[in-house]
C-alpha cells in the first residue's frame, strides 16, 4: 500500500510539472516556415532542447562543416550527416546529444542515397568542395554535378531552405577554373532551386586552415612574395552566420559575402605569425609558371593532396568584394578582427622560452641563447 501511495504522489507531481511546462510555452516557441509549415521549439536551448528542425549538411567533416554541424546540434537542431568514410565523421557524434547527430553513408553518384539524406530535412546546406581535381572528379564534377544533383532533390522533396556555400571571387570570368565552376554552380542551384541562398566565405582561419597552417608549415611556398591581397575571417563567424542565415527566412534568395573587417597580404599575416610565435617563419617565393607546372605533374602522380596547377592561379588572385551582396552586418554579425583571434592559433608553436613579448629582431633571439640553454 506505501508503494502505491509513493507512485500515486509521484504520478502527480509529474502531471504538475507537465502542466506548469505547458503553461510555460509562450509564441516564441512557434516559428512559421517559408511554406507555412510550424515548427514547434522545446527546452532552454542547451544540447537537451529541440529546435523542432532538421538539417542535412553535405561536407559536414571538412572545416566549415565541423563548426556549423556543432552550432546546429548543440541547440538540439536534429543533424544529418552525409559521408563516405566511416573513419572521418566519428568525432561529430559528440557535438550533440543522443539522437541529433545521424550518419548516413551516400555516394554523389547514387541518387537514393542523396535523397535518403534529405528527404526528411526542412534546411540542407551544401558545403561540399575539393580544392584540386582527383582521377575521379574534376572541378566540374565536384562542384557543379554535385550541386545539381542536391539541389534537384530539394526541390523533389519540397525543402523549406537551401543553402549553397561557394567561394569568394566565384566569377564566370576568373582565370580559375576552381572559381568559375563555384560560379556557375551557384547558377545551376538558383535555376533549380529560386530560393536557394548563396555564401561566399573569405579565406578561413581556424584549428585547421589552410591560411595559418601554411605558414607555419615549412617548406611555405608562395607566388610573387605572398603579395596576394585577402580578407580572412574566423570559421566560427562563418558557422554562426550559416546557422542564423538557415533560422531567417528573410535570407532566402539572397547572396552573402561573409568577410573579415581588415585587408592583409599573405606576407603580413606570416609577420603576425611570427609575432604571436616569437620565431621566424621561412618563405620561399617562386615563379608563377614552372611552380605550376609541377604541381600539375605531382598531383597526378602522388595519392596525397599536393595542390595543383589552379591553386597556384589563385595565389595570384586577389580579393574583391561584391557590394551588392550582403554582408554580417545584414543578419546583426560583427566578424572578429584577424589580431583578436590569431595568437591563439599560433601561440603552440612558439620557439622562445619567454613567451610574453615578441624580440625585436632575430639577432636579439641569438644573443638570448647564448645565455639560456633550452632543452627541447
Amino acid at each position: 500500500m506505501l508503494f502505491l501511495a509513493q507512485s500515486r504522489v509521484q504520478l502527480q507531481s509529474l502531471h504538475r510539472n507537465a502542466a506548469l511546462f505547458a503553461a510555460s510555452r509562450g509564441v516564441a516557441d512557434l516559428a512559421i516556415t517559408l511554406s507555412g509549415k510550424p515548427v514547434i521549439s522545446s527546452g532552454t536551448g542547451g544540447r537537451s532542447s529541440r529546435t523542432g528542425r532538421v538539417a542535412t549538411v553535405f561536407g559536414a567533416n571538412g572545416f566549415l562543416g565541423r563548426y556549423l554541424v556543432s552550432k546546429l546540434a548543440r541547440q538540439g537542431t536534429v543533424v544529418m550527416v552525409p559521408y563516405r568514410e566511416e573513419m572521418r565523421k566519428r568525432f561529430l557524434k559528440v557535438t550533440g546529444d543522443l539522437g541529433v547527430v545521424n550518419f548516413i553513408e551516400f555516394d554523389i553518384r547514387n541518387m537514393d542515397s542523396v535523397e535518403e539524406a534529405v528527404k526528411n530535412s526542412d534546411i540542407v546546406f551544401n558545403l561540399i568542395g575539393r580544392n584540386y581535381e582527383t582521377k575521379l572528379f574534376n572541378f566540374n564534377d565536384v562542384n557543379v554535378e554535385t550541386t545539381r544533383r542536391i539541389a534537384e532533390t530539394c526541390a523533389k522533396f519540397n525543402v523549406e531552405r537551401f543553402v549553397q556555400v561557394s567561394s569568394h571571387d566565384a566569377s564566370p570570368d576568373s582565370p580559375s577554373a576552381f572559381l568559375r565552376t563555384k560560379f556557375e554552380a551557384e547558377q545551376v542551384a538558383r535555376e533549380i532551386f529560386p530560393l536557394t541562398t548563396i555564401v561566399r566565405p573569405s579565406p578561413m582561419v581556424g584549428q585547421e586552415d589552410k591560411v595559418v597552417r601554411k605558414i607555419i608549415a615549412w617548406p611555405n611556398i608562395v607566388v610573387n612574395n605572398g603579395a596576394q591581397v585577402i580578407r580572412p575571417v574566423h570559421v566560427m563567424d562563418v558557422a554562426a552566420a550559416l546557422k542564423k542565415i538557415a533560422f531567417d527566412d528573410s535570407t532566402a534568395g539572397k547572396t552573402f559575402e561573409l568577410y573579415g573587417p581588415d585587408e592583409y597580404s599573405l606576407d603580413d599575416i606570416r609577420r603576425l605569425c611570427e609575432y604571436e610565435g616569437l620565431i621566424r617563419y621561412s618563405q620561399i617565393s617562386v615563379p608563377k609558371a614552372p611552380y605550376a607546372w609541377l604541381t600539375d605533374k605531382l598531383n597526378k602522380l602522388i595519392w596525397w593532396p599536393i595542390g595543383c596547377a589552379d591553386e597556384v592561379e589563385r595565389m595570384t588572385i586577389d580579393q574583391t568584394v561584391d557590394k551588392s551582396a550582403a554582408t554580417f552586418a545584414d543578419i546583426g554579425m560583427a566578424p572578429a578582427k584577424l589580431r583578436e583571434y590569431l595568437g591563439g592559433y599560433v601561440r603552440p608553436w612558439r620557439g622562445n622560452l619567454f613567451q610574453d613579448v615578441a624580440p625585436d629582431s632575430i639577432q636579439e633571439r641569438k644573443r638570448e641563447r647564448e645565455f639560456i640553454h633550452i632543452t627541447r
